[in-house]
């Protein structure tokens, strides 16, 4: 759902975001417009606290594998990534989100009610902001793809599937058995 103008008038904006109610919704913020969302159901949660835990495990001193916090580019745009490998001296700045030259990875569990927001939106404005990696993890194909910023934009390096095994230096040295997610 989305709601285009705030009470009062004017577009919404990351400050805006500290005076919305706890009332099991997720918010983001595009382009000035608010994107309202229910939090995600138990199987979503548990790919993305399993992915989290996956990707902690392995990560380098200095960098930080986290959830539940936002990424903003400018302050009319939000998105709160499933997950994200972030520089953890970023962290120490504080603020409502994280800049995206902090962010080094960003994860999204593709969920059927909001894919279009993750495969089309998400991607382009991550891939806008700068943000190196992308990856999109589609619990119904129960696959992995990972996506490689160039130019602005992202492109398609790997789809990998329960039966492969992601080995990459990028964002940081990782195993990953594809298969451990779901």
């Amino acid at each position: 759902m989305t709601n285009p103008a705030r009470p009062g008038g004017g577009a919404w904006t990351v400050d805006d975001l500290q005076d919305l109610p706890e009332d099991g919704q997720d918010y983001e913020i595009f382009d000035g417009s608010l994107l309202v969302s229910p939090h995600a159901d138990v199987f979503h949660g548990a790919i993305a606290n399993r992915l989290r835990r996956l990707l902690d495990r392995q990560a380098p001193p200095g960098l930080l594998v986290g959830q539940d916090i936002g990424v903003s580019a400018k302050r009319s745009s939000y998105f709160v990534p499933d997950v994200f490998v972030a520089r953890e001296d970023a962290l120490d700045r504080g603020g409502p989100a994280l800049a995206p030259a902090d962010v080094l990875l960003v994860v999204e569990v593709v969920s059927p009610g909001n894919a279009g927001r993750d495969l089309v939106l998400k991607r382009h404005e991550y891939g806008v902001a700068g943000i190196p990696h992308y990856w999109l993890v589609e619990p119904r194909k129960q696959a992995l793809t990972v996506l490689d910023q160039v130019g602005g934009a992202y492109r398609e390096a790997a789809v990998l599937t329960v039966a492969d095994v992601l080995r990459t230096d990028q964002p940081f040295p990782l195993v990953l058995p594809v298969g451990d997610i779901f």
